[in-house]
């Protein structure tokens, strides 16, 4: 019987790994395809990648996708694209690549530090967010400040999903989630803002930013050139797609005001949702994705990045590779929670607190084994989503129960961490890839297979598992709480002064 029915395309550009997924109008993965492309660091602190490879992988991704699927192409009726907030793409004016710069990039710390302090009441007052260091417009100020002649040859400023949109549509568009996330937006009304821009000494910048659209809306269509790269159909809708961490908040369920969504992946992100924005400089960041739809967002690269590192560089040299993420499950189960356990700081790549933070494991003893080790190290990250979600409390926004997602929502055991440090109720999404079901979610409003977002993410997402904090943790977790945040005071010295050598 031949297939008639109906799909979606969601597309996820992390900071490195690109998915396409193919959905139907029930949310259901029909087929995934992935694949990882590399980083390079330059220079410390420099995080950058290769415009072309993240091109070529995105249409082997959508090739490799529609091909395992074995439908017609034209039966795809819309596509969107999630992808990584912040970081730096730019292309010239012909449209060909510059830089690829990615949200884990530190080069701009000393920039960011110094426009904060000297203007950064005014700056959240206009976008609600200080500049900091992997922010669009500040990696864009370094660029002006310190490769001039880069700056010179820059066409458009996009962001990391714009450039796939880019090379599928031929248009250079940005949606308001994206660029609202990265500082350039004044809300709440959502728009560019002349004042804001010279804060950030880009006074000549306006002409260089995308046109800017809702991320539902069509943008454009597939174009010849990309169809006969990717196996699409050319004239597929394409919309202006998602800042990611809204994106897999949808995909997991979450839409309405007062939902609240963690998302443990390479970020910590920790959001609630709202019918205005919040105005609290102690909030990292606030994202609009639609009139009167706000995400008020606390987040750092403190997350399951964390736990890819320790894989990367202990868990895969031992030989664990045929599942290393279940190997390092197996050592947790094998622990029974203990008061003297060692703690672990999550910051291999820096804090929201300060650039200068750094990692370690304290409290080691000869007793404790590597599940010791590991147990440490997911409870540190839920510790940071816990400090983070104080810091959202604080503003207004309390947080009585929330969905996980992310890579960390797959463990066996992390989720009831989160609940029992947390000590809130934890859901899960039945769905695996979130970001890339949300940005389908939006192409099925925006293509008007649905009416709204309500009535999309009832009919495309389900919840998977529960999990209730268990009464007895709580004691547990709150005085090592308080030890692990005793820890960050007193480090505070030392990481300044090995960054002060770095």
């Amino acid at each position: 019987m031949a297939d008639n029915k109906t799909y979606l395309l969601g597309l996820d550009a992390g900071n490195t790994v690109i998915k396409a997924v193919l959905f139907d109008l029930e949310g259901r993965q029909c087929a995934m395809h992935a694949l990882d492309g590399q980083s390079s660091t330059p220079e410390p602190g420099h995080v950058e990648r290769d415009l072309g490879e993240l091109w070529a992988n995105a249409r082997q991704a959508i090739r490799g996708c529609i091909e395992s699927a074995g439908i017609d192409a034209r039966q795809i009726a819309g596509i969107g694209c999630a992808g990584h907030g912040n970081g730096l793409y730019l292309v010239d004016r012909s449209g060909d690549p510059l830089l690829g710069i990615q949200s884990l990039d530190s080069r701009a710390a000393a920039l960011a530090a110094q426009m904060k302090r000297e203007n950064g009441q005014r700056f959240h007052a206009i976008c609600r967010q200080m500049p900091w260091l992997s922010q669009t417009p500040t990696l864009l100020a370094w660029v002006k400040r310190y490769a001039p002649e880069l700056y010179a040859q820059t066409g458009t400023v996009l962001l990391c999903k714009d450039f796939i949109t880019f090379k599928l549509t031929g248009e250079r568009v940005s949606d308001i989630s994206d660029m609202s996330g990265c500082g350039l937006l004044q809300l709440p009304e959502a728009r560019y803002d002349e004042e804001l821009l010279a804060l950030y000494g880009l006074e000549d910048a306006r002409a260089l930013l995308p046109r800017l659209v809702d991320p539902s809306e069509i943008v454009g269509a597939v174009t010849p050139e990309a169809a006969e790269a990717t196996g699409l159909a050319v004239g597929t809708p394409v919309i202006g797609g998602y800042f990611d961490v809204i994106a897999s908040a949808m995909g997991s369920g979450v839409v309405a005001a007062g939902d609240a969504s963690i998302i443990a992946g390479t970020w910590s992100i920790n959001q609630v949702f709202s019918g205005v924005p919040v105005n609290d400089p102690d909030v990292f960041m606030v994202s609009a994705f639609g009139p009167g739809r706000f995400v008020n967002i606390e987040s750092s690269a403190t997350s399951a990045a964390n736990l890819e590192w320790y894989v990367r560089e202990f868990v895969e040299r031992g030989g664990h590779t045929d599942d290393p993420f279940g190997f390092c499950n197996d050592r947790i189960a094998a622990i029974s929670p203990r008061a003297d356990d060692p703690l672990f700081h999550p910051y291999l790549y820096g804090s929201g607190e300060g650039a200068e933070y750094r990692a370690g494991f304290y409290g080691l003893a000869g007793w404790h084994g590597e599940g010791h080790v590991l147990r440490a190290l997911f409870e540190g990250v839920m510790f940071e989503h816990r400090r983070h979600l104080e810091v959202l409390a604080g503003a207004g926004l309390p947080v009585t129960k929330a969905v996980m997602s992310g890579g960390g929502a797959r463990s066996a055991h992390w989720p009831q961490i989160f609940a029992d440090g947390l000590g809130l109720p934890v859901a899960t999404a039945q769905a695996r890839e979130t970001g890339a079901l949300g940005a389908a979610i939006g192409a099925g409003v925006g293509t008007g297979q649905f009416g709204d977002y309500e009535t999309a993410i009832a009919a495309m997402t389900r919840p998977r598992d529960h999990f209730d904090p268990d009464p007895a943790m709580r004691a547990h977790y709150d005085r090592r709480y308080g030890l692990y945040r005793k820890l960050c005071e007193r480090m505070g010295d030392i990481w300044s002064e090995l960054s002060a050598n770095a």
